[in-house]
């Protein structure tokens, strides 16, 4: 099957960076939210990605041409008007993307594909809700998708394989490097290795064992890396990881996770600081601390 038009369902941070992504390597895309507010907000996403996709590139009339390829819609039934993919990045709760599958299994044409970006979710979860078990399967993008460009394919016991290699042919189209998880996991390859490191960081954080800026600059020093736990909690956006905190707190009962969970609503969610995306967030953007020439000073380095 030869991909042309492509949906993507949510215009959060990712979905977004998706849809963009997408349009960039010359897809057609349509971009589908639940009401005016959020598709504004997607909008200004996408508007303010043809400068950051111009930075990286290095061709800004590439950018430009992308994102006129891109419409926003509230209409979902016009969404998947002749859509050959549907990439789903809703919110990361299961009742809203089972309501959501319930939706699109009444509207999507017959050839359209399904893929969920579910971070934690397997597609086991929603396989029975799509009306296409066969067609349905995962897509995981990691967050500056165009440069951070793993597109992880993974199906379940029902997803005929030719979707998934399909799929794994269309990421590498869209200049992702595909990795087929050939096994249905929780997390998939990535965020069984991000959220445990994540998870450490808000439980040292939260127990008073140390400092944000603090346990960042540990691993910074100590791993030679260019941000820690809490710098890549702004990159990801707290919003959404709020969701996987409180499930994984949830589903584990953990009190330490729940805790954190709780403050991240409070303390930054409620007041508007999701992270890179507004601005501030456990740092302050375009130049946290942990970006400073004098963030880690090693023994006998002058600052």
């Amino acid at each position: 099957m030869m991909f042309k038009n492509i949906t993507i369902a949510g215009g959060g941070v990712l979905g977004s960076q998706i849809a963009f992504q997408t349009a960039y390597f010359g897809y057609e895309v349509k971009l589908y939210d639940i009401n005016e507010d959020a598709v504004k907000a997607a909008d200004e996403k996408l508007d303010k990605l043809v400068a950051r996709y111009t930075e990286f590139f290095g061709d800004q009339s590439k950018a430009e041409s992308a994102r006129k390829r891109i419409s926003t819609t509230v209409n979902l039934e016009d969404a998947l008007q002749d859509s050959d993919l549907l990439i789903e990045a809703v919110p990361e709760k299961k009742e809203i993307k089972v309501d959501f599958y319930t939706q699109v299994a009444k509207v999507a044409p017959e050839k359209t594909i399904f893929a969920t970006n579910s971070s934690t979710m397997v597609p086991s979860d929603f396989a029975e809700y799509t009306g296409r078990p066969e067609k349905f399967l995962a897509l995981h993008f990691a967050n500056e998708v165009w440069k951070n460009n793993t597109g992880e394919v993974m199906g379940h016991a029902g997803t005929d394989k030719k979707y998934e290699e399909e799929v794994l042919k269309f990421a590498e189209s869209i200049g992702l490097i595909p990795l087929h998880v050939l096994k249905e996991t929780p997390g998939y390859i990535l965020n069984s290795i991000l959220v445990p490191f994540l998870e450490a960081g808000k439980k040292l954080y939260i127990s008073g064992v140390a400092d944000i800026e603090t346990i960042d600059k540990t691993w910074m020093a100590a791993t030679g890396m260019n941000m820690g736990p809490f710098g890549a909690l702004d990159v990801i956006g707290l919003n959404t990881d709020y969701h996987i905190t409180l499930a994984n707190a949830e589903k584990n009962d953990d009190e330490l996770l729940l805790k954190f969970a709780n403050l991240m609503k409070e303390e930054y969610i409620d007041k508007g600081n999701l992270g890179v995306s507004t601005g501030k967030g456990f740092y302050t953007y375009p130049n946290p601390s942990f970006k400073s020439e004098d963030f880690i000073v090693r023994l006998g380095q002058e600052k």
